[in-house]
């Protein structure tokens, strides 16, 4: 079975690790993975945004690109959830590409889900010797319902404790365009969040947005905590967190 990688914008430019942890994983599933040289973009900072026509365009590109993959798999809810989800929007009234749209929007998934619901993997590659706190990202958790997926995957790695923070489901102040549009709300919830980590008493944060991620991680590092890791869960996984 061949599955697709979409990367996504952020990880190739900010963290490229993560997409390298989640390749490993797929291929310890026993998975083909390919991953296209051209993708880009799945089109959702557009499509929030009402520029409809880049949107579809990138779609098309993404349908292009991962044609012949029996699945597609991306280390990002929301990126997933854009094409799960809004792809299929996108082309509402254009039935002949909305067959094609649909269909890959059904063999899409968010990481985690995949290697629960479909790999069904037993064994993960990485161990982690310290606490962990998990955030429950808003596209993962709300458009895919993506909650248990990660624990059950972070419950088999070795040495790992995870604490629970309050309030896990509460959005992290990111949103994309939220977090530039509405900075102060965005602060205050980002301040909420960093309470909240740091009130579970674990050594790092993981969860499985990159977004979410950096904007966590800034806030942290602003108020002065340059000691909480801020983890994709991918990287605790495959044991590709780094130091």
């Amino acid at each position: 079975m061949r599955v697709g990688l979409f990367v996504t914008c952020l990880v190739d430019l900010m963290r490229p690790r993560i997409g390298f942890a989640a390749l490993q994983l797929l291929e310890a599933a026993g998975y083909e993975v390919i991953v296209p040289d051209a993708q880009t973009c799945c089109g959702q900072p557009g499509y929030n945004s009402g520029d409809r026509s880049p949107a579809k365009a990138l779609a098309l590109k993404v349908l292009r690109e991962f044609a012949g993959c029996d699945y597609v798999v991306a280390p990002s809810g929301s990126c997933a959830g854009m094409i799960r989800e809004h792809y299929p929007r996108l082309f509402q009234d254009e039935p002949q590409q909305l067959e094609k749209i649909s269909e890959l929007a059904q063999r899409t998934y968010e990481l985690t889900d995949f290697l629960v619901n479909v790999a069904k993997l037993q064994n993960v590659l990485g161990s982690f010797h310290g606490s962990i706190t998990y955030h429950d990202s808003c596209s993962g958790l709300r458009e895919l319902g993506v909650k248990n997926q990660p624990r059950q995957l972070l419950a088999k790695t070795p040495g790992l404790q995870l604490k629970e923070m309050r309030d896990c489901e509460t959005c992290c102040g990111f949103g994309g365009t939220f977090s530039v549009k509405f900075g102060d709300i965005s602060t205050r919830m980002a301040d909420n969040k960093c309470n909240a980590i740091q009130a579970s008493g674990a050594a790092a944060v993981v969860l499985g947005d990159l977004g979410c991620m950096l904007n966590i991680e800034g806030r942290l590092r602003r108020r002065g905590d340059n000691k909480t890791r801020v983890l994709h869960v991918a990287e605790i996984l495959a044991g590709e967190e780094g130091t």
